[in-house]
């Protein structure tokens, strides 16, 4: 008989203590998910110092950890997060033959997309494969609001081993969906240049209003 795997609609808690509520994510790939809301609620508490308006953000757990890890560097935040996401995998989206990880758009001492990318894929025994790369020096696109802008800086942004990616079932792995942006670009160029036989997306979190 076949073990009993909760469906991804309900909220889920696992052994490390972290819930999720995943979400389904759409876009180029064929499936997609994201774990849990980046941000439950954000108020602003009035202007600090540096005159800049202060906000007072609750999280769910899962995505303060991402947060500690992305703007701290806090690798020991990771090991809760990667158990979460590689039992999340086992039971949704297991049918992959290489986890491609988003490459980072921010230079960190440690980048956090790329950590957990890799902690996923050891603690499922698949390969990491950092296959796409970028072309040239990239801003976040959380800072270009106009669309035609988003379009021209995406244009031939990123690049593919196509080597590594032709016949595979890739998931393609990033820690926040926001807009789709990026990985629809990454998508369709691993569809077409990397010739994959299929994508299938992860993030660990996604923003409440995709922008």
């Amino acid at each position: 008989m076949r073990p009993y795997c909760p469906p991804v609609t309900r909220r889920l808690q696992y052994d490390i203590g972290l819930e999720i509520d995943p979400t389904e994510i759409t876009g180029l790939w064929r499936k997609g998910y994201a774990l849990h809301l980046h941000t439950l609620s954000s108020t602003p508490t009035g202007y600090g110092q540096t005159g800049r308006m202060q906000f007072d953000t609750k999280r769910p757990d899962i995505a303060e950890h991402l947060y500690r890890l992305k703007n701290w560097g806090s690798a020991q935040d990771a090991i809760p997060i990667i158990p979460t996401a590689a039992e999340f995998l086992q039971q949704n989206l297991s049918a992959f033959d290489i986890l491609v990880p988003v490459p980072p758009s921010k230079t960190r001492s440690l980048q956090p997309v790329l950590y957990l990318a890799e902690g996923i894929a050891k603690t499922l025994s698949k390969p990491y494969c950092p296959c796409v790369t970028t072309t040239r020096q990239t801003a976040q696109l959380k800072d270009i609001s106009d669309p035609e802008q988003r379009k021209a800086h995406m244009e031939g942004l990123y690049a593919v081993d196509a080597a590594q990616t032709a016949g595979k079932r890739i998931l393609l792995f990033d820690d926040l969906f926001r807009s789709g942006t990026t990985l629809n670009a990454i998508t369709e160029l691993l569809l077409t240049t990397g010739k994959a036989a299929d994508v299938v997306v992860l993030t660990i979190t996604r923003t409440r209003v995709n922008q």
